[in-house]
């Protein structure tokens, strides 16, 4: 964990720091919303000084950073679409200070591009050091092999996704590693399903903990393949676990319920259900958000959400259905502070869950957007084409 990792300007972003210091991903109080709040305040000047185009947004809109003062006046920031950046690269560090360079889609789709400065990336990935360790999952005494559904990687990939899952093999020491969405030689991939089962038959045998991450549809037509082909089912070690992200674009038809997800990996794999993950995240929106032992997604520290009125944009109570609204202060690199997702959600009580954990949660209601706006597990799913039955 990077101890070392400071703002680009410390003077000016002290409360960004200070606020992306924090070590319990759950534990918010009235001190630390203040301490959001001045961070907001702090880092949305920082974009409307470095960015030009931030900076007639702010003036179009007549937004002062005076006018924010709570947590519920955060809403006043302008935003930004997670769309804009599909067909915009914008700044606001220096070219020379670009650390890395992701994008959000695969073989196919429109792109997000965004460009990270070494704090921005780096503070998002100590985010998720934080979480894996209040869950216990950073176990460097203890070898795993790793599933991926994912995509290999070239020397040369900027695709978010592959990149988050290579991240994820940190926490624990690799025995092996196997890809599930393989290179074919002419810059494609190409989804291995009877190598994934292959995978899964010798992970088993070797008795070791198995770490399954990516994408959750191809989890599951391995699960139905194996169905279909009569595998025994398997029993991988008690401490496996699984964490998805990327969700279900593009094959929304053959999309099954969570629980009955976790239920049939359960039964074919061996695996408890208090040890199924899912993961919400994007390149526009590197905050991790990860699934509570109830299967929730609870916002930690620091993010906060809102729920946008489809129509009006106007911000919508507890439970009331609406674009997704994340708004986080780590990000120097582009104004992406303030960035209203493609994904419809609702938002709900945090006490409400049962988990524990008292911050909010999000609840997913699926993607609104055109064909035209894909992303990688959208990108992915057309992989299965024809090979899903």
């Amino acid at each position: 964990m990077d101890q070392n990792l400071n703002v680009p300007d410390p003077a000016r972003l002290a409360a960004v720091q200070q606020l992306c210091e924090l070590q319990d991903p759950y534990a918010t109080t009235a001190a630390s919303d203040k301490l959001f709040v001045e961070a907001m305040k702090e880092i949305t000047a920082w974009h409307m000084t470095h960015s030009v185009m931030y900076s007639a947004l702010a003036s179009m809109q007549e937004f002062k950073v005076d006018q924010v003062n709570t947590v519920d006046d955060l809403i006043k920031i302008p935003h930004l679409w997670a769309h804009y950046f599909k067909t915009h690269e914008v700044l606001s560090v220096d070219r020379e200070k670009i650390f890395l360079h992701l994008t959000s889609s695969g073989t196919t789709g429109q792109k997000s591009q965004i460009f990270f400065d070494e704090w921005s990336i780096k503070s998002a990935q100590r985010m998720i050091d934080f979480i894996f360790e209040k869950n216990g999952w950073h176990t460097d005494d203890q070898p795993c092999n790793y599933l991926l559904f994912t995509y290999e990687t070239e020397p040369s990939s900027k695709l978010g996704t592959a990149y988050t899952d290579n991240y994820l093999c940190k926490y624990a020491p690799a025995n092996e590693v196997f890809y599930a969405l393989k290179l074919t030689g002419n810059g494609g991939h190409e989804f291995d399903a009877f190598g994934t089962i292959a995978a899964l038959q010798r992970f088993a045998e070797q008795g070791l903990p198995v770490r399954i991450f990516g994408f959750p549809a191809f989890f599951y037509f391995t699960l139905d393949r194996m169905q279909k082909l009569g595998v025994p089912s398997l029993k991988l070690h008690p401490q496996s676990m699984t964490m998805f992200g990327g969700g279900w674009k593009g094959y929304a038809e053959k999309q099954i319920n969570k629980n009955e997800l976790y239920g049939l990996a359960s039964q074919l794999l061996g695996i408890p259900d208090d040890r199924f993950s899912d993961g919400y995240g994007s390149v526009e929106h590197c905050i991790p958000y990860i699934e509570c032992s109830h299967h929730q997604f609870h916002i930690p520290v620091w993010s906060r959400a809102f729920i946008r009125d489809v129509q009006t944009l106007a911000p919508l109570p507890y439970g009331e259905k609406g674009f997704l609204h994340f708004i986080s202060p780590y990000i120097t690199s582009v104004p992406a502070h303030s960035v209203i997702m493609g994904d419809m959600a609702s938002l709900h009580e945090g006490k409400s869950c049962g988990c524990g954990r008292q911050t909010p949660y999000f609840v997913m209601h699926g993607r609104a957007g055109t064909s035209k706006n894909k992303s990688c597990a959208l990108a992915a799913s057309e992989l299965l084409k024809g090979k899903a039955s």
